[in-house]
């Protein structure tokens, strides 16, 4: 008898089509959902007969409870690297083996880049005020070239996200808790305190990893420093920054905008104070969204259940210490 395989939360409907699944398809049985499945109740209901898990990103949460409420799971495969989401010890203490997969970096940098051209150019507002009968411009928009760009977070997106700002003509400066002026200098990017980022950039982008100690590391005392026409930009994780003191200063008017890919809870709530904020730009959590980035994601399933079921797991998580 095939194992059953469960493809949790394909949005789009494209999972099959973004791998070749003939390589594991003579011993498995592959269901997709598209639609998110709330609830541990509903989530055991529905997965309680497949051996095989595979998850995009955190959308579905697997949480000890869900894996004690799984009896026949085997195997989780995650996309990406990390998913904080699952409960990797829960599932070790259960023989169930948890898999990540690669992924690309410069998807998310590129709609970081979109957002940052929507704040400061307005392109996408325009457009659809002239869809909607508006004759001609009324707003001016701001320069890029010469202008200060403050990233919280240089590693690989970091990294890549500074190129991108010097190609446009910015002043690049960088900050985290770790980061050395030395580090900066190999990527070519001054060195800032964490005060001066937020002081001095016209554009503040963050590029970090949550954890316990980044969580809410942008507070009300970083926000309070910034620029009254700076912009700020989220690409990373929606609790990086302290939601509540954010949309204090939005509210207010005390920073001119806010781009943002990522939030405290997902999907979005349909009556989240940032959807009728005019100085806030969004996007669905598209920032790893696109088609290379998806073949690598399900290619990396697929070679991961592959590997599991010849009994050499690849790319195997560890619990969070």
């Amino acid at each position: 008898m095939k194992l059953r395989c469960a493809i949790l939360d394909d949005y789009q409907g494209v999972a099959l089509d973004m791998a070749d699944w003939t390589q594991v398809a003579p011993e498995v049985d592959v269901q997709v959902f598209r639609e998110r499945i709330d609830g541990i109740e509903n989530l055991s209901r529905a997965l309680k007969d497949f051996e095989i898990l595979c998850l995009m990103r955190e959308r579905t949460p697997v949480p000890a409870d869900l894996i004690g409420a799984l009896p026949k799971l085997r195997l989780i495969v995650s996309t990406g690297g990390q998913n904080l989401s699952i409960d990797v010890g829960a599932a070790n203490r259960r023989n169930i083996i948890v898999c990540g997969t690669s992924a690309l970096p410069h998807p998310t940098v590129e709609l970081t880049f979109a957002l940052i051209l929507e704040l400061a150019r307005q392109a996408g507002r325009e457009s659809e005020r002239m869809k909607n009968g508006k004759l001609w411009q009324d707003r001016v928009g701001m320069d890029l070239f010469g202008k200060t760009f403050g990233i919280v977070g240089l590693g690989r997106l970091g990294t890549k996200a500074a190129g991108i700002a010097k190609a446009f003509g910015m002043k690049v400066v960088a900050w985290s808790p770790n980061l050395t002026p030395e580090r900066c200098a190999e990527a070519g990017v001054g060195y800032a305190t964490k005060d001066e980022i937020f002081r001095n950039s016209e554009i503040v982008s963050v590029h970090m990893q949550l954890s316990a100690p980044t969580r809410h590391i942008i507070d009300a005392a970083e926000l309070a420093l910034m620029k009254r026409n700076a912009f700020l930009v989220n690409t990373s994780r929606g609790p990086l920054i302290n939601e509540a003191a954010l949309l204090n200063v939005l509210r207010e008017g005390k920073i001119g905008g806010f781009g943002v890919d990522v939030y405290d809870e997902e999907p979005l709530p349909s009556d989240h104070p940032f959807r009728r904020l005019p100085n806030v730009v969004m996007t669905p959590h598209i920032g790893f969204v696109t088609v290379d980035n998806y073949r690598t994601y399900y290619g990396g399933v697929v070679e991961g259940i592959r590997a599991w079921l010849d009994g050499k797991p690849i790319r195997v998580a560890k619990p969070v210490s």
